[in-house]
């Protein structure tokens, strides 16, 4: 299934049903009351969070979403139905922001969970409503409103606990493709990754994690370099993030400084975020060349011939663990 993480939409809510100008008709009566009925309102446009839904792909073929108007009142004081809403579903994750102006209307996180984007209009009131002790006989009724109308922006920022960080070719998606029951294309050329991954890397019979495979990272990617938004996107629903540096890079220090620089300039909460730093492909080297690498607190791993994993898996589990008490006791201490 081809993966669309971003759309542009438009939704148009229905108009609120007209009143109803009429007046009771019966034998004997001559001038009967009024008894228009009032119009139903128009329907909503809806989104619902579904976690069985995994891309925007269905937005790249239907581009407008209008729901259905109110029907009309009618005599004998019979109200019109509301006119009928319309439910777009869309993968965990998913924000909806106002087009024009970038406001953000939605941020669905949560299985089940509904936002109206736009309001149906009103229904219109019938004669009924206007009689009064020197008016019996009203020849007054309101039309429906018409329902909100908006150009929206949608992006799917993908949720997991850990996110790969690092250039392309650092070995991103070989270790997902260990550690996890993943299987994201993995070649010797930078890109392979066009699109994110999720894999779940068990930690025994009742706990687990999920981790993150994202397109390779660029000097320039806040400013879409690359596929620096496609990336940088998702990476912001990460709680933890892994920075994957190859050991044979010139200088590792300097690679990890210009990756978390990017991050900031796209945006400064990301270094708010916990990270860990991995030299991948420690096993073209020997041990001595791997203590020679100057980056002291990253594990040396290699995803292919497996060193360093165990390691790796039980860090990560513990930065976790003081991600979870740290928001726990923000929580407690905001009160």
């Amino acid at each position: 299934m081809m993966f669309i993480d971003h759309a542009k939409i438009l939704v148009k809510a229905g108009y609120g049903g007209n009143g109803c100008l009429s007046f009771r008709r019966e034998k004997f009566v001559a001038r009967g009351g009024p008894n228009g009925g009032d119009g139903g309102d128009g329907g909503d446009v809806v989104f619902r969070a579904d976690q069985n839904l995994s891309t925007l792909m269905d937005m790249r073929y239907k581009q407008q979403y209008k729901a259905k108007r109110g029907r009309h009142g009618q005599g004998k004081d019979m109200h019109g139905s509301n006119g009928r809403e319309v439910e777009i579903r869309v993968p965990l994750g998913t924000v909806i922001k106002d087009a024009e102006t970038g406001e953000v209307l939605a941020d669905l996180t949560a299985d089940g969970q509904r936002e109206v984007v736009a309001r149906g209009g009103r229904g219109g009131r019938g004669n009924a409503h206007f009689a009064t002790p020197t008016n019996q006989a009203p020849r007054h009724f309101e039309e429906g409103t018409p329902g909100e109308e908006k150009m929206l922006q949608v992006e799917l920022k993908l949720i997991a606990d850990v996110g790969l960080v690092g250039f392309p070719n650092a070995g991103k998606s070989t270790l997902l493709s260990r550690l996890s029951s993943a299987h994201p294309r993995i070649a010797d050329y930078p890109f392979t990754t066009l699109k994110p991954a999720l894999g779940i890397v068990s930690l025994g019979d009742f706990d687990s994690f999920v981790m993150a495979d994202l397109p390779g990272l660029i000097e320039g990617a806040h400013e879409g370099k690359g596929l620096g938004f496609q990336f940088l996107r998702h990476i912001e629903r990460t709680r933890v993030l892994l920075f994957l540096i190859e050991c044979t890079r010139p200088d590792p220090e300097d690679d990890l400084t210009a990756l978390r620089e990017e991050l900031r300039l796209f945006s400064p909460k990301l270094m708010e975020k916990p990270w860990l730093v991995a030299l991948t492909k420690v096993d073209i080297l020997n041990e001595a060349e791997r203590a020679e690498i100057s980056l002291n607190d990253a594990l040396r791993i290699s995803a292919v011939a497996g060193i360093g994993l165990k390691e790796l898996v039980f860090a990560i589990k513990a930065r976790l663990q003081d991600a979870s008490e740290a928001t726990r006791d923000f929580k407690s201490w905001d009160g």
